[in-house]
């Protein structure tokens, strides 16, 4: 299908960037979302920090000119262990969200097109999977590997997969579900289009709005997951969620050694809270109820 073009040939698209353009916290969020992603990858290179060489003798050193963010309990500069922790945390975000969006999208897509029994089959497997505690889920997956692959990206890509491609599934299927029967998808079969080709070309590019805004949704849900697995001990070996259980574990870090838990802390919500801002910014951008609503 074409993108049809209101508003004096202006396209959809163009009509969406405006309105987010005007929403000043979904811009403020997607600059701090930036300038985060840009330190953190960026700054460890250019600045040569190290974030695992230690020195006993700077032990729980505080923010000074030579450590910006302090030293932890074996002498390691902090600055570049949060650095090195957003690198992690921010990148697993993003690979586990494209994963959950793959996967998510192909399966709803299929189960809503198809419907009748293969979606029943389909959508009942999704409600299986629901209904597993996520906890349960990733100790089992935990279990599977050895003692070594703990900290390791795989077994906490599993963990996060098994689960947040659930709810991307359902709502491409519900989308599915109503574009499936309308006149241009109808057209498009009765001259003789493969099914693949009427999903690839003419209903997947329909749904592509809420998958752009869910997907965003997504990436702050996988990164609270991940602290969360970390602050458990069963994530990474170093992120955001890490060093925060690390600070949690010295004794007083409130009073005694409070760039601990202050720095990560602050990074991590200020990433979830911009991504979020993002997220909604999108949604309210791209409904088709602020479309009509326009002069």
């Amino acid at each position: 299908m074409t993108e049809s073009k209101p508003h004096g040939g202006e396209s959809l698209g163009r009509q969406a960037l405006r309105r987010l353009k005007r929403n000043r916290l979904a811009v403020a969020g997607a600059l701090l979302v930036a300038l985060v992603a840009l330190a953190c990858f960026v700054l460890p290179a250019l600045l040569g920090l190290d974030p695992v060489t230690s020195d006993p003798a700077l032990r729980h050193q505080p923010p000074s000119f030579s450590h910006w963010l302090g030293t932890d309990a074996l002498g390691r500069d902090y600055a570049a262990r949060v650095l090195a922790g957003g690198q992690t945390s921010l990148a697993v975000g993003l690979v586990a969200t494209l994963a959950c969006v793959v996967i998510g999208v192909l399966y709803g897509a299929f189960a809503g097109y198809y419907g009748g029994r293969v979606d029943e089959i389909m959508m009942r497997l999704v409600d299986f999977l629901y209904g597993i505690p996520y906890i349960f889920l990733v100790i089992l997956i935990m279990l599977l590997f050895s003692e070594s692959a703990r900290g390791q990206p795989l077994p906490v890509f599993l963990a996060l997969g098994l689960v947040e491609w659930l709810t991307m599934a359902r709502v491409v299927r519900g989308q599915v579900l109503t574009l499936r029967n309308r006149e241009f998808v109808l057209a498009t079969r009765l001259l003789g289009a493969g099914d693949f080709h009427v999903i690839a070309r003419h209903i997947l590019p329909n749904v592509l709005g809420v998958v752009v805004v869910y997907a965003t949704l997504t990436v702050p849900a996988v990164i609270i997951l991940e602290s969360f697995l970390s602050f458990l001990g069963l994530g990474l070996k170093l992120s955001w969620g890490q060093l925060v259980a690390e600070a949690v574990g010295v004794v007083n870090p409130v009073a005694s050694y409070w760039w601990l838990l202050v720095f990560p802390s602050t990074a991590l919500a200020l990433t979830l809270f911009s991504l979020n801002y993002v997220g909604d910014g999108l949604r309210d951008a791209l409904d088709p109820k602020a479309r009509k609503a326009e002069p």
